[in-house]
């Protein structure tokens, strides 16, 4: 069987994009990485649960911590508010500078050697209209990396089925892949009720709303 590694951060993304994989025929290698974020234990229980459900080979978690020691991001650095300001030139204040090429270098590493054929990724259109490196430039530069980083009887595809859609139209993939939705985490602020204001949990109510069905985590403030 094909194996993919997907990248899992417990967001509702990244296990739709999961699910996907297993659809298309894929065995499960699950990565989930820390970097010192906000809610790091909530999104990594999330992450461990959709592994499960997916009856994934292997769930492995790698520590990032070094991006926290460098900061300039509001998710590792507590003196900078969620949602606060804009940094790095209008970049929203969320922004892990160059996070996505540090998770799908380990991504590399980890498919490289289990063998495997695929690297998923949920990266999407509302995030890289504020982050660099979800743009699909990025993901077309990357897998050149690949490439070319690899052994020559290496050969794996990096995929980002979602970079061009948005979050209602992941919902609805998602709804029709049987995506638990209920064990995923948005919210930037808190790790036990969803706040309802941060910017990414009012992108999981639109998507949700505009999808026509009820989100099914609990939030403090909708």
């Amino acid at each position: 069987m094909m194996k993919a590694v997907c990248l899992l951060s417990g967001g509702m993304d990244s296990a739709t994009a999961a699910y996907l994989a297993k659809e298309m025929g894929y065995s499960i290698l699950a990565l989930h990485t820390t970097y010192g974020q906000r809610t790091a234990g909530r999104e990594e229980r999330c992450a461990e649960k959709i592994a499960s459900l997916l009856g994934a080979e292997e769930f492995i978690k790698v520590n990032l911590g070094y991006l926290s020691v460098f900061g300039g991001s509001s998710l590792t650095d507590p003196s900078i508010g969620i949602d606060s300001q804009k940094i790095h030139q209008g970049l929203p204040d969320t922004y892990v500078p160059f996070r996505n090429a540090n998770l799908l270098a380990v991504a590399t590493s980890f498919a490289e050697t289990r063998r495997a054929d695929a690297i998923f990724i949920g990266v999407q259109a509302s995030d890289y209209a504020g982050y660099p490196d979800c743009r699909p430039e990025f993901i077309q530069a990357f897998r050149q990396v690949i490439e070319t980083g690899t052994a020559e009887d290496t050969h794996i595809e990096l995929m980002a089925p979602f970079v061009l859609m948005n979050k209602r139209q992941i919902i609805a993939k998602g709804l029709e892949l049987g995506v638990p939705y209920e064990h995923t985490w948005s919210c930037y602020r808190n790790e036990d009720v969803a706040c309802g204001l941060c910017t990414s949990c009012q992108y999981r109510l639109e998507a949700f709303r505009e999808a026509g069905v009820p989100d099914p985590i609990d939030y403090v403030q909708v």
